[in-house]
């Protein structure tokens, strides 16, 4: 299966969206936010990212554009709640700066799934798409 990574500063979501992947034979690591995350993902290769969108430090906007930056090829999937203000489609935001899928909380498990199972068939050929390899890869080294 694939390796995901979850990114979103409630830590229930996080334990409920990780025991769901799990259960479907995914391996699944976690961070509180999009500094986090990129860190993580300088140091280990993952298929997919699901990530929240209203979080402290680095919010899942930015946290999109620096992957996009870093690993164009990275399939994402954002996730939010609306946070604040409602009249804001953070969402819409998402899908614009290269969110493959999105998802309005409270979402139900096949739902995200469904959007999991749409995401990994485009990468999921016997390699990842980000890590330090690819990197290299990508700078022509």
């Amino acid at each position: 299966m694939a390796k995901i990574l979850i990114v979103d500063d409630d830590t229930h979501v996080r334990y409920t969206i990780t025991k769901a992947l799990k259960t479907q034979g995914h391996d699944v690591v976690e961070a509180g936010n999009g500094r986090i995350a990129l860190d993580v993902l300088g140091h280990a290769p993952v298929d997919l990212v699901i990530t929240d969108i209203i979080m402290p430090e680095m919010e899942g906007i930015g946290t999109i554009l620096e992957l996009r930056k870093r690993y164009p090829a990275m399939k994402i999937i954002a996730i939010s709640g609306g946070g604040r203000s409602r009249s804001v489609d953070f969402l819409s935001t998402a899908r614009q700066f290269g969110a493959a899928a999105t998802l309005e909380k409270p979402f139900a498990i096949d739902d995200l799934t469904k959007a999991v199972n749409k995401c990994l068939d485009g990468c999921m050929e016997g390699r990842t798409v980000t890590g330090p390899a690819v990197r290299r890869a990508d700078r022509g080294l």
